[in-house]
């Protein structure tokens, strides 16, 4: 089985970020809050839920265009970076003043404040996680001759801001005839996120490839065209 590359999606301006390497680990982790209501002549106070607190998913990403095989077959210098993959992941963290608030949050009172795109981590057609990047480092490790960094580390933690059970399915037929529309494939489609896009559930993924009767699931073409069935 070939071996599946996670993504970074900015949901709101459709950048899709590769990850050249998967990676070797990621931790998940949620809190409660319990607030202690004092109970006089005991030992312990009563305990009383108060909320919960989103997940965060943090892991660490790799990046590496020094020994990347197709520099190295075709010749070329190994490219910044920066401008090949992760400047595009530090733009994920910059407010963008178009966009509106995200539950009341995150907008002034003119309501023209805006904040930072709402981001997709997703790894092979089973899992995705809706979040906004909470925190981001890079460590730069390996530099041409005239400083340009070709390898870096990037320590990412994502926060959730939707639980998986509250996703809205949207409308699989809305704008289209018949009981089904066409989805035309862009860079970086798969079927697990245009299962998402359609159904609002990445376990879609299959029936949208039995209607078109495809037999690589993986290999989507920028430009053909799907038909997305009636959920």
């Amino acid at each position: 089985m070939a071996l599946v590359a996670a993504t970074i999606r900015d949901r709101d301006h459709g950048t899709v970020v590769q990850c050249l390497f998967n990676p070797k680990e990621y931790t998940l982790s949620k809190s409660n809050t319990w607030q202690a209501v004092a109970s006089e002549g005991t030992n312990l106070s009563f305990y009383e839920f108060s909320n919960g607190q989103a997940t965060t998913l943090t892991m660490e990403l790799f990046f590496d265009t020094y020994s990347n095989i197709k520099n190295g077959a075709s010749g070329g210098a190994p490219k910044d970076v920066r401008k090949a993959y992760t400047a595009a992941i530090w733009e994920m963290m910059k407010v963008d003043p178009s966009l509106a608030s995200l539950n009341g949050v995150g907008q002034g009172s003119d309501g023209k404040r805006g904040r930072p795109p709402i981001v997709i981590f997703q790894w092979g057609a089973t899992w995705t996680f809706k979040a906004v990047i909470t925190s981001l480092s890079e460590r730069f490790t390996l530099f041409l001759p005239d400083g340009t960094p070709v390898r870096s580390t990037m320590n990412v933690t994502f926060q959730q801001i939707q639980e998986k059970d509250d996703y809205p399915p949207t409308n699989p037929t809305s704008g289209g005839r018949g009981g089904e529309r066409i989805w035309v494939v862009s860079e970086g489609d798969t079927l697990a996120w245009i299962a998402y896009k359609s159904y609002g559930d990445t376990r879609f993924w299959r029936q949208i490839a039995d209607a078109n009767n495809l037999t690589r699931v993986r290999q989507l073409t920028p430009g053909m065209k799907l038909e997305i069935p009636n959920g």
